[in-house]
């Protein structure tokens, strides 16, 4: 028989035991109770402040997102792909947002957008999984495994009997949180996050949890893991009761976009609204790989993360909670400034992103995109990514950069 490390049983055991059966936070609790693997943070992290991150996964266009409208460079570049100054919704006599972003120009006009051009970061990588691996862990040498949030999250989640400290919406945990040895939960969906029933027999749920119940309770000290299904089988239960109280009856007048972006950021402010301990949440829209036909499908992704950003806010401000959650854009690529032969653009290196928040300072940071002087066909960044994650977590989170991303960066002045 294999021996099996404290360690190698925790994340097994968090990935064998999906969202549908008892969730990852329940066995963060039960670890805990068990003692196994304690691993506090050392990074410290604020008790009242909530990051929110929005990946844009697939490489957004950049050029098409915060757009060098006076630039003619930028129209020759784009002959067909290339918006058009009088559909561009100026922010100064340069700089632009594409006309699906009309929603954040109202964000803007009340000071709570940041936008930071050219973010990327020296040698980028043109590959998705790669790229995507340098900015969730913050090594461009991709010699780390950990996310650059892991040691954040990792001694804090579930503390003071919070069980929703940090959130990832989605089937799997946001690698940028992953791996701690006491890992936060990963939710599909409210509906999801709950004991489900046997298909064949969807009449039978209250005996099945009975039935569990009893298996786990039978299993009782001195035996092996007995505190871990103890601990399982007291919060199963009231754990997803309890995210089901506080986001299935929250209230809003915020028209949030369909689809698992607007899903999400629903779930994340319920969950702020509710007072349920949420520091750092994290949600994925994707589809932003569009190397044809790119012009329609871009105008959607935008208007999707336009509409999703205008009503998150709108419910904090609802709720009162405004002041309390910034929230941030990013994506593992821009796209190369010219447009290709497919109606499309091909992977780039830097681009722009957002910094959402009534506690953020507005304006742009970084320099504006200089197409006179590309590197073979790709812009040259001006911002290190790691700069960002040091301005949230120094400034925001009250965090310690360097114990965390492993080096000081310098912050970038926009909260």
């Amino acid at each position: 028989m294999a021996i099996v490390s404290r360690r190698d049983f925790a994340r097994s055991g968090l990935a064998v035991v999906s969202v549908g059966a008892f969730m990852p936070t329940i066995f963060t609790r039960a670890l805990a109770a068990a003692s196994f693997d304690k691993s506090p943070s050392s990074a410290g992290g604020s008790a009242s402040k909530t990051l929110i991150i929005v990946q844009l996964a697939g490489g957004n266009d950049g050029l098409n997102t915060v757009i060098p409208y006076s630039d003619p460079n930028y129209h020759r570049l784009r002959p067909t792909l290339g918006i058009p100054p009088d559909q561009v919704i100026p922010l100064d006599d340069h700089l632009g947002l594409h006309p699906s972003l009309k929603p954040l120009k109202a964000l803007w006009d009340a000071g709570n957008l940041a936008i930071v051009e050219n973010v990327g970061y020296d040698h980028p990588s043109l590959s998705h999984f790669q790229a995507m691996d340098i900015w969730q862990t913050a090594d461009p040498t991709i010699g780390k495994h950990d996310g650059w949030l892991s040691t954040l999250v990792g001694g804090s989640v579930d503390a003071d009997g919070h069980p929703f400290k940090a959130v990832s919406v989605g089937p799997t945990l946001a690698p940028a949180l992953c791996c701690p040895a006491i890992p936060p939960p990963a939710l599909s969906s409210l509906s999801d996050y709950r004991l489900q029933p046997d298909p064949r027999f969807p009449s039978g749920l209250a005996t099945r949890e009975e039935a569990l119940n009893r298996l786990y309770a039978s299993y009782t000290a001195p035996a092996p893991y007995a505190a871990l299904l103890d601990a399982t089988s007291q919060t199963a239960e009231r754990s997803s009761k309890d995210l089901q109280a506080a986001v299935a009856d929250h209230q809003t007048s915020a028209t949030y976009p369909k689809g698992g972006l607007g899903d999400g950021l629903k779930l994340l402010a319920g969950l702020i609204a509710k007072d349920a301990g949420l520091r750092v949440g994290y949600v994925v829209l994707g589809g932003f790989d569009t190397h044809s036909t790119q012009a329609k499908h871009h105008a959607d992704l935008l208007q999707t993360l336009a509409d999703g950003i205008a009503a998150f806010q709108e419910d904090l401000a609802a709720h009162g909670k405004a002041d309390d959650v910034i929230l941030m854009t990013w994506s593992e690529f821009g796209r190369r400034a010219a447009e290709n032969a497919s109606g499309g653009t091909d992977h780039g290196t830097a681009a722009p992103l957002f910094v959402v928040g009534t506690r953020v300072k507005k304006g742009i940071q970084g320099a504006p995109p200089n197409l006179s002087n590309l590197d073979n066909g790709n812009l040259r960044f001006a911002v290190d990514f790691r700069s960002i994650y040091a301005t949230v977590l120094e400034g925001w989170l009250q965090a310690d950069s360097t114990a965390i991303l492993g080096r000081k960066f310098d912050p970038v002045p926009f909260l």
